[in-house]
Parts: C-alpha cells; sequence; structure tokens
C-alpha cells in the first residue's frame, strides 16, 4: 500500500519535471528581440606610434560584436555625435521588406545628421553564420565596422564539429591619417587615394609595425581543442590572404551560408567577404603567427605590409607575457599576385547539398566592371586633373559611372513615384562590345556619369555575368549585391563566351555568397530570385572604387499582397 502512494507520487513528479523542460525548451525557441544603442562618436586611438581623432562607435575599435540567433530580431538605435553625416549597413542581411533597414546613404535612406539618430530594425530570417556591419557613407568604415554573428536557432547545432571555442578574426585597414582628409584629396585631384599604412587584426597592426607590439592580439587555443575562427575582411580596399603557421583550416562557412567543408593552408577574402574555419589544436604547444597581407592584382601602387596576431597554445611552455622576444613561428603567405592560389581556393566552394539553383531564366544580364578615365575640359585646373596623363579616375558598370542622389534616396523616390531622382534605363547589356580583357579602345575609358537604375520584377529569374575589363587595368573585384544572397553557379578568365562557358556552370551544389570575387581579367556568373522588393545597390566593394562609380541600383516590383511588398517607412527615417 505504501510504495503504490509512492509510486502514484513519483509519476506526476515526473511528468511535471518533462512538462517544466519542455516549456522552458519552447521559451529558449522563441524568437528575441534584441536591443543595442550606437553613438557614432570621435575616439583618441593611437597606433603607429600616433593618436588620431578616429570615429567608432561606442568609443570602441573595432566596434561591439553583436551576436543573435536565426530568427531574432534586431533593434540598434543609431545616435550620430560626430561631424559626419553617417549611416550603418548590416552586410548580407537579407532585409526581407525591411529595406529601409539596409542603410547606403542616399540608396534606402539619407544619412543620419549630426546630432541626429535612427533605430534600424529588422529580423534574421533564415541565415546563420558569420556577417558583420559598418557604416556605409564615405570612407568611415575604415574604422566604423564590427562583427554580426548568427548562431543556430535555439535547440539546432553546428553541421559540423561543435568548437570549444569561437573568435572573430577581423582584418581591417589603417590610414596614419584622417581616412576622410585620404578620400576627400583624392576627390579634389582626381588621383588615387594615398594607400593604406598598415592592415589590422580586431583593430591591431601586429608585431611588425613601430609601436605595435604591445597590442598584437593574442588568441588562445587547447591542446586537442577545436576551435571555430570567424574571419572577415573589412579592409577598405585590398583583399587579403590569411594563414596562421603549421595549421590548416577547415572551411565550414562563408558569407552566412554552410559550405561543403574543405581543407585548406591559406584563404583569401575580398573586402566584405567572410569564411568560417575550424582549426585543430594539434601542433606542439608553442606561439604560432596568425597573419594577412595583400592579395594584389591591378597595376597600381599598395600596402604591402603584413599584419599578424598570435595564436597561443595555453600549455605553451613560453607564454607571451613570460618571454615577448620570443618571436611566433611565422606563417607561409602566398606571393601578392598568387592568383593560382586564389583559383584553387575559390574553386572549393559549394553547397553542402544539392540546392534548387533557379532556371528558366527571365533576365539575362551581361555586365562589365572596371576602371575609366574622364579626359579633363579645357582651362580645368591641373590641379584637379591628377590622374593618368591629367585625367582624373573614375569607375564603371556597362560603361556608366554610377552617381548618389543628395536630396533624397533611391527608395524613397522609388516608392513614392517622385520622378528626377533615377532613371530605369540601365543596360542590360554593354552599350559597345569591345575585347573585354584585351586592347582596349581609349573610346571606351570615358564612361557615362549618370543615376540608373534596373527594374525587375517581383520573383523574376536573374542570371547575371560580370565581366572584368582590361580598361586602364584589369583587377579582382569583389561585388556586393544588397538585399540578396545568390549562387556563383561559374567563374573563369578570359571573355566570356555563351556558347562554351554555359557548359562549366555547376547546378547543382554552387555555393551561396553576397559578395563574389570577379576574377581579374575573367567572370564569374551568379543567380538569384528577386524576391524582396525595394531598391538594392550592387557595387564594387573596394571602396574607391565606388567612390568612383562602380555600381547600380535593382528596383524590385512588389509582388501581390503584404507579404511580397516592403513595409512602409518607419516614422524617424532620416531627412535629407
Amino acid at each position: 500500500m505504501g510504495a503504490s502512494l509512492m509510486i502514484k507520487a513519483v509519476v506526476p513528479l515526473a511528468l511535471w519535471l518533462l512538462f517544466a523542460s519542455a516549456l522552458l525548451s519552447l521559451a529558449n525557441a522563441i524568437p528575441k528581440t534584441h536591443n543595442h544603442d550606437f553613438v557614432i562618436q570621435a575616439t583618441p586611438v593611437k597606433r603607429l606610434c600616433k593618436t588620431h581623432n578616429s570615429i567608432t562607435v561606442n568609443g570602441q575599435y573595432p566596434g561591439p560584436t553583436l551576436e543573435v540567433s536565426n530568427g531574432d530580431t534586431l533593434v540598434v538605435k543609431v545616435t550620430n555625435k560626430a561631424r559626419y553625416n553617417v549611416t550603418i549597413h548590416w552586410h548580407g542581411i537579407r532585409q526581407m521588406r525591411t529595406g529601409w533597414a539596409d542603410g547606403p546613404e542616399f540608396v534606402t535612406q539619407c544619412p543620419i545628421r549630426p546630432g541626429g539618430s535612427y533605430t534600424y530594425r529588422f529580423t534574421i530570417q533564415g541565415q546563420e553564420g558569420t556577417l558583420w556591419w559598418h557604416a556605409h557613407s564615405s570612407w568611415l568604415r575604415a574604422t566604423v565596422y564590427g562583427a554580426l554573428i548568427i548562431k543556430p536557432r535555439q535547440g539546432d547545432s553546428y553541421p559540423f564539429t561543435k568548437p570549444k571555442r569561437e573568435t572573430p578574426i577581423l582584418l581591417g585597414e589603417w590610414w596614419d591619417a584622417n581616412p576622410i582628409d585620404v578620400v576627400r584629396q583624392a576627390t579634389r585631384t582626381g588621383g588615387a587615394p594615398n594607400s593604406s599604412d598598415a592592415y589590422t587584426i580586431n583593430g591591431q597592426p601586429g608585431d611588425l609595425y613601430n609601436c605595435s607590439s604591445k597590442g598584437t592580439v593574442v588568441v588562445p587555443i587547447g591542446s586537442g581543442e577545436t576551435n571555430l575562427l570567424r574571419v572577415i575582411n573589412a579592409a577598405l580596399n585590398q583583399p587579403l590572404f590569411f594563414a596562421i603557421a603549421n595549421h590548416k583550416f577547415t572551411v565550414v562557412g562563408a558569407d552566412a551560408s554552410y559550405v561543403k567543408p574543405f581543407t585548406t593552408t591559406v584563404i583569401m577574402l575580398g573586402p566584405g567577404q567572410t569564411t568560417d574555419v575550424l582549426i585543430n589544436g594539434d601542433q606542439p604547444p608553442a606561439r604560432y603567427y596568425m597573419a594577412a597581407r595583400a592579395y594584389q592584382t591591378a597595376n597600381a601602387t599598395f600596402d604591402n605590409t603584413t599584419t599578424t596576431a598570435i595564436l597561443e597554445y595555453k600549455s605553451a611552455p613560453c607564454a607571451s607575457k613570460n618571454c615577448p622576444t620570443t618571436k611566433p613561428i611565422m606563417p607561409q603567405l602566398p606571393a601578392f599576385n598568387d592568383t593560382n592560389t586564389v583559383t584553387a581556393f575559390s574553386k572549393s566552394f559549394r553547397s553542402p547539398r544539392r540546392v534548387e539553383v533557379p532556371t528558366d531564366i527571365d533576365e539575362n544580364l551581361f555586365f562589365t566592371i572596371g576602371l575609366g578615365l574622364n579626359q579633363c575640359p579645357k582651362n580645368f585646373p591641373s590641379r584637379r586633373c591628377q590622374g593618368p596623363n591629367g585625367t582624373r579616375f573614375t569607375s564603371s558598370m556597362n560603361n556608366h559611372s554610377f552617381v548618389l542622389p543628395n536630396n533624397i534616396s533611391i527608395l524613397q523616390a522609388y516608392q513614392q513615384g517622385i520622378p528626377g531622382v533615377f532613371t530605369t534605363d540601365f543596360p542590360a547589356n554593354p552599350p559597345v562590345k569591345f575585347d573585354y580583357t584585351g586592347n582596349v579602345s581609349r573610346s571606351l575609358w570615358q564612361p557615362i556619369p549618370g543615376t540608373k537604375g534596373y527594374k525587375l520584377k517581383y520573383g523574376s529569374k536573374v542570371q547575371i555575368v560580370l565581366q572584368d575589363t582590361s580598361i586602364v587595368t584589369p583587377e579582382n573585384h569583389p561585388i556586393h549585391l544588397h538585399g540578396y544572397d545568390f549562387y556563383i553557379v561559374a567563374e573563369g578568365f578570359g571573355n566570356f563566351n555563351p556558347q562554351t562557358d554555359t557548359k562549366k556552370f555547376n547546378l547543382v551544389d554552387p555555393p551561396m555568397r553576397n559578395t563574389v570575387a570577379v576574377p581579374s581579367n575573367g567572370w564569374a556568373v551568379i543567380r538569384f530570385v528577386a524576391d524582396n522588393p525595394g531598391a538594392w545597390i550592387m557595387h564594387c566593394h573596394l571602396d574607391v572604387h565606388i567612390t568612383w562609380g562602380l555600381a547600380m541600383v535593382f528596383l524590385v516590383d512588389n509582388g501581390v499582397g503584404e507579404l511580397q511588398t516592403i513595409e512602409p517607412p518607419p516614422a524617424d527615417l532620416p531627412l535629407c
């Protein structure tokens, strides 16, 4: 009798505990709203022996890392206490129906003026991995940037070995000057801006630069551990190689999409790109340099320095504080012009499984990309024409150089039907066909300036051939499309040939990205479905090139019903 009563008492308790556990799991799985305050302000930052009043977020350089889960909502109030206009772009976030929160100035919003504020609100839908945020005004993103990490939903797991530790690795670029002054000087003269003075890892140049060794970043690892590095190229103008001495990478993600894992000793990231890699603590306990240096394809001056951080085994017999004179082991980085290594690396990317690549293409587009030179008018001051042979540098897509409006955003004008802000006649093909990667006629060196967009119907299936040109100089261009991820179905060198190169298309498991590194003197083909209404800029993520006009805008119509229609503009949208 007593035992029977005990069993009856225990069973309800067990059920209650099970029910409580289920409720807790359900509560954890409910999407969360994350509220943050970003204060844009000038902050003294000392690098390379000098202190500069750098523009930062919350006094931090780099800015704060934001960590969310798939399905969560971010609400970020940005208050501008700096002396420059500013916006924040959430690089790689799809912004489904929330184009007002995308951030590029004069495209989706007017900038936040000094003393003003704006609250960005958006939900992360179906994305996991590493993205980042940065200023999208002039060259402010030189110091205004940070990591944006998207974890799986509560209860879900990574499709790879669970790491013991996760570390964001932000590769940056530092000028021993005010970056805004650097770009303004170049804009005044028409010449190329000065290259940076250092690269950085998590804001620090590292041991190989003057006055920098004390701040060198140290990343810990334990023997036998598997750790995840979230590598971001936040540099303004430079693709970068990255490696760790004596360690291999297992690449598991890129641009917040998982990839079929592959192993490599070096990775290359164009500005804007992210790569998630696993590393194993399988080497003798010691200190190893992680290092980044330039991948350079253009015939131009560049910052030929190397930034370092230290991977330090926790059981290393000589830790950094005990014997700072002991130099870590240095990795073997590729030569600055090692395109073969870059090609082998980029061709290793695949989606983890078969994917639904858009077929039955509705919009078959061909965009040439590259530099240009504007002839200066007669009697124009020579100090304003300090490009090659007394010209001014420019850049273009399909021989059109993009000009931002300055009194209203394109998205506002598009949604409200305001005329005179932009045109919708951006060409689907180059106005003139030519030998894109050969000797180009000088008549094609001077593009047409304008604010031109290309209209897309909601749901249309789009293919774009991105063709590099040898106008002025060929170059590896990181092309970023706002509001969308896309599949990279093929890439190659020379002029794209639709008769032969379409046979190379991977329509089974191509990688999904938001930024594609178009090969120097080559081409890449991307595909996506236009399922996100709004105004979306596509541009080169070398900031000097977007400054010169290497951009265009897609204008995507609303579909049918509320879920296929962009949300109304928020009440606090900044005014011009």
